[in-house]
């Protein structure tokens, strides 16, 4: 694991209830205007901060696949959905770059808080189009660089808003555009050309 990767000890601070103020998920679900019945692949889900509402708001029609290169992340993700009795998320222990979905497969694919931590982004941008139906969305949440925070990726990390752009541009994604969101974030979101 390098340098940049958010290690499954701090897990604790994922479920923080501050963060609940700082960076509500009901507001980027919103964001998302994601439908029910859709699949969405939430790349690294974590411990299901948005997977869960991601989950309520495509419904019992809809997938939310739960994506993460650390297994011990998932494995707190599992005992939530346990709890709280979900059933239309699956969890995939799988890199960004190589989830392992089929071809087309999801209406969105989100990746929140972890643009910053990738080595290879053009991969990863690579996957998603990969997994994404025709006409399918992108969204890409992430630490803002102008917010400083005791929290997140420290200053030099992170990576702008305009920069993400860019690269979704390159990737050739059409409809590119961001906002910031919550007190210390930034989304990007395209569509795939069909």
């Amino acid at each position: 694991m390098h340098e940049r990767r958010f290690h499954h000890s701090q897990a604790h601070r994922l479920d923080a209830p501050e963060r609940l103020t700082w960076l509500p998920p009901d507001e980027v679900v919103q964001a998302l205007e994601v439908r029910a019945g859709e699949a969405i692949a939430d790349v690294g889900a974590g411990t299901g901060y948005f997977a869960l509402p991601l989950s309520k708001a495509v419904g019992a029609g809809g997938v939310v696949f739960a994506v993460d290169a650390q297994r011990e992340m998932l494995e707190l993700l599992r005992g939530k959905l346990a709890e709280a009795g979900e059933n239309n998320i699956r969890l995939i222990h799988a890199e960004a770059d190589a989830t392992g979905l089929p071809e087309s497969t999801c209406d969105l694919v989100f990746l929140a808080n972890i643009w910053h931590e990738f080595e290879n982004r053009a991969l990863v941008l690579e996957e998603a189009h990969r997994i994404l139906k025709p006409d399918g969305r992108i969204a890409i949440l992430d630490w803002r660089p102008d917010v400083e925070r005791e929290a997140g990726p420290p200053l030099e990390h992170r990576i702008s808003a305009e920069c993400a752009e860019e690269e979704l541009a390159e990737a050739g994604f059409k409809d590119v555009n961001r906002n910031n969101t919550g007190r210390y974030s930034w989304l990007v979101q395209g569509k795939k050309l069909p």
